[in-house]
């Protein structure tokens, strides 16, 4: 009796979050796959069952296929840079330095500016002649370039504003992490004869694990999710070169009004992230310490 009244108590606790997880997550995962297999609803025309129609336009769109391959690039660069510059600035900040409270500071402070800010910011410093890269480049007698309109440019640059706004925000669960690390730990290993380099690949690095998947399924999902920063700076272009997959199902979505077919490509969307983040928390839980 009383282990189905703590039953009942644990499940009454869970109520609200499963409310509201069902709600804003699970529900409308649900409703966007059945959209897809819709035609969009007009005014006098009523969605009607089109079966693998939206699918098999998706799979001839030329679009979607650069936009997806633009976003897996874009991942590919910056979840590793971001990740593991944002480790190398917790370790940096982590020390007994002179300074350090204003290191702290200066890196955490591009996380907090909004990213529409960060996109404008950005936008001046790559205006052609008159930005501060180009300004730059100048003072070393190198020729100036429209880096967000040349098709070779305008998504490394796209990665490096994102790498410059999320290394910071990694860092500092990267430096909680390591502030629970017991500084025994490293005395044990130095007095064994550790090198530095051996504490921190087989000691340091493990106990970081934990942290570490969090913040590569956090950035795998950023990574995705952008489209703040190539509405103000790009629009996708030029020539599509610099169009995301969330952005494509923006412009589908509110610019075409073809809601079926966005909802097509949202279904992709999870896809990736759902099987991305299953591959790697079985790839890292293997290597994962919670002790």
């Amino acid at each position: 009796m009383k282990s189905s009244l703590n039953a009942v108590y644990g499940w009454l606790l869970l109520l609200p979050a499963l409310v509201l997880l069902a709600a804003f997550t699970h529900y409308p995962a649900l409703a966007t796959l059945w959209n897809s297999f819709f035609s969009t609803p007009k005014a006098k025309r009523p969605a009607v069952f089109v079966g693998a129609d939206n699918y098999l336009a998706m799979r001839d769109d030329p679009v979607f296929w650069q936009a997806l391959w633009n976003n897996l690039l874009y991942a590919l660069v910056t979840i590793p840079v971001s990740v593991v510059i944002a480790l190398i600035m917790a370790l940096w900040v982590n020390r007994q330095i002179a300074g350090r409270s204003f290191l702290r500071l200066a890196y955490f402070t591009p996380t907090v500016l909004p990213m529409v800010a960060v996109a404008n910011i950005w936008l001046f410093f790559y205006t052609p002649q008159y930005g501060l890269v180009d300004q730059i480049a100048g003072l070393f007698n190198l020729p100036g370039m429209n880096w967000l309109g040349n098709r070779s440019t305008a998504l490394p640059a796209l990665m490096l504003v994102t790498i410059w706004k999320e290394s910071g925000f990694f860092m500092i669960f990267y430096l909680a992490a390591l502030q629970q690390v017991p500084p025994s730990l490293r005395e044990a290993a130095l007095l064994e004869g550790a090198s530095r380099w051996q504490y921190f690949w087989r000691v340091l690095l493990p106990l970081l694990m934990p942290t570490t998947l969090f913040v590569l399924i956090n950035a795998l999902i950023n990574a995705f999710r952008l489209v703040d920063h190539v509405l103000v700076m790009t629009k996708g272009g030029p020539d599509n070169a610099s169009t995301l997959l969330l952005f494509y199902i923006y412009e589908v979505g509110f610019s075409y009004w073809d809601t079926s077919y966005a909802a097509t490509l949202s279904v992709v969307l999870l896809l990736i992230l759902s099987i991305t983040a299953f591959i790697k928390f079985r790839w890292l839980d293997r290597r994962t310490h919670y002790q």
